[in-house]
């Protein structure tokens, strides 16, 4: 059995919390809100962002993130990424050294285009820090359904590590060394789960998401790749596994966001009723900036930023992306 403090109670890290708890670990579970504290402790459920999924009531939440550090074997970051730099300062303080971080959150940050095991790292020096992603919707782990994942690090004893703190008969878990690709296929694929929902919400067919999920794959590649990645790690769980259950998906926030962008709503008027954090919106301009950083061709990435910072209809932005320039479906640009 573990200790594990996990660090943010929305509904990846109550499912998250569910799943260790279930494997015989001990949980220890951190909030910001008091109110979402109260809800843990008095109903061991996350009643607004993840009902139905009861935790044992061995765990605890607490707003005091040392206690909930405290005598931890590993600690799981699960605040919304645009959040992750604010909290990992301040985990810093209580965070000895080798302590093992399991950073769950998707995205990049807009300018620096650090990825957010790199923002760890730099907030957190004297940490180790494994990465876990893959296709998995937290109502979907939380309910206990056939799931895989990947765990991602250098230091191959601990991704082994993650991988047995969280393999069960539900929960298949992989290792990867490709810690990069998995972190930029990660926040890539919300940019395109944006896009795949405005076609939804424009009325468009099977036939768009299809277009969508293979020319998206081959853009986050080619920017992958550019970026120092392995071009199989895209082809993977992490890549093209979490690219069609994100677009396909309506537990899939981003891909709602989209939906109600597609219908008429401004970006921030989708957030607000989707009520989450919609990763996507954070990450389109830092994978806007990447590509043109390593000069590579992102044309789905640019037309999202078009809808969703630059005014542009998502109509237009459409018919723009169809009557692009002629070109070969596997050309050089495609050759990774």
């Amino acid at each position: 059995m573990a200790r594990i403090g996990i660090i943010g109670a929305g509904s990846w890290g109550t499912a998250l919390t569910h799943c260790l708890s279930e494997n015989g670990h001990s949980c220890r579970v951190w909030s910001i809100s008091q109110e979402e504290v109260d809800m843990i402790n008095t109903f061991h459920e996350q009643k607004e962002k993840l009902p139905g999924v009861i935790l044992p009531e061995s765990v605890q939440a607490t707003t005091d993130l040392a206690e909930a550090m405290s005598d931890r074997d590993a600690l799981v970051l699960a605040v919304p990424s645009p959040f992750t730099r604010a909290t990992a300062a301040r985990m810093r303080p209580y965070c000895r050294f080798g302590q093992l971080i399991v950073s769950v959150a998707k995205g990049l940050e807009e300018n620096s285009l650090m990825t957010l095991s790199e923002i760890i790292r730099e907030e957190v020096p004297q940490s180790e820090v494994v990465v876990l992603c893959g296709p998995t919707h937290a109502e979907e782990v939380g309910a206990g359904l056939p799931t895989a994942i990947v765990a991602g690090s250098a230091n191959e004893r601990a991704a082994a590590y993650v991988q047995d703190l969280f393999m069960s008969d539900v929960m298949r878990v992989y290792t990867s060394t490709d810690v990069r690709g998995m972190e930029i296929g990660a926040a890539l694929k919300n940019v395109i789960a944006l896009a795949a929902g405005v076609a939804d919400g424009l009325g468009y067919g099977d036939n768009t998401k299809a277009l969508l999920i293979t020319r998206g794959i081959a853009e986050i590649t080619r920017l992958g790749v550019s970026a120092g990645a392995r071009a199989e790690t895209f082809a993977g769980l992490t890549g093209i596994g979490d690219l069609i259950v994100t677009c396909a998906s309506m537990h899939s926030r981003n891909r709602r966001a989209g939906i109600l962008i597609g219908q008429g709503k401004t970006a921030e008027e989708a957030m607000k009723e989707v009520r989450q954090v919609v990763e996507g919106v954070y990450s389109a301009r830092a994978g806007l900036q990447m590509a043109e950083k390593y000069g590579v061709d992102a044309p789905i990435i640019r037309s999202a930023n078009d809808v969703l910072f630059g005014g542009k209809s998502p109509a237009e932005a459409t018919r723009q992306l169809m009557l692009r320039s002629r070109k070969a479906e596997n050309g050089s640009e495609d050759l990774f």
